[in-house]
């Protein structure tokens, strides 16, 4: 199978509990055998569940695919090997054994989990800063301006206030759907 040089979302599949174990140790693993390149970002999916419990709201992560975990990586045999060798990884899902590579996650899975989770789908290089104006190029409020807030670079969102109809409006943006002016 040819190896596919950009970097695409694959399903682990882990020991039920270990979810989060495989994560770190994965992570660990990626920058202590110098893989930092081929392997990205490591994903529990997870969301809120509220209960309510003696008139208080409770709120607890709960996983969404328990026994899974999205890993983004540039699939080479030696990045395969690291992934598929990491403690509590029982192998991945689309792979048919007997060293196959695996087939990645169509971008619009991808997109939804990652937006459930309140995540931007790519990490883009781009910084922003509070104060700065931005073009919206995506979403409702596409081809307006508008100054940004707030800025939150590890999920990659902005809030940006824009101003309609002689109010000023906040919307909040993923990095991926405004460009600098």
């Amino acid at each position: 199978m040819a190896e596919s040089a950009e970097k695409q979302w694959y399903v682990l599949h882990t020991y039920s509990g270990y979810e989060n174990k495989v994560k770190t140790n994965l992570e660990s693993r990626a920058t202590s055998m110098g893989m930092d390149n081929n392997i990205f970002r490591v994903i529990v999916p997870e969301e809120e569940e509220h209960e309510m419990k003696n008139g208080k709201d409770n709120v607890k992560m709960e996983k969404t695919f328990p026994g899974y975990v999205l890993v983004e990586m540039v699939m080479t045999d030696e990045s395969w090997f690291v992934v598929r060798n990491t403690p509590g990884v029982t192998g991945f899902v689309g792979s048919h054994g007997a060293g196959s590579k695996p087939a990645p996650l169509l971008p619009e899975e991808v997109s939804s989990v990652l937006h459930s989770m309140g995540m931007a789908t790519a990490r883009t290089n781009v910084s922003y800063e509070v104060g700065e104006t931005v073009t919206i190029i995506a979403g409702a409020f596409s081809s307006m301006t508008g100054k940004i807030t707030a800025n939150d670079a590890d999920k990659q969102k902005l809030r940006v206030t824009i101003n309609m109809f002689d109010r000023e409006v906040a919307a909040e943006l993923d990095y991926d759907q405004v460009d600098k002016l």
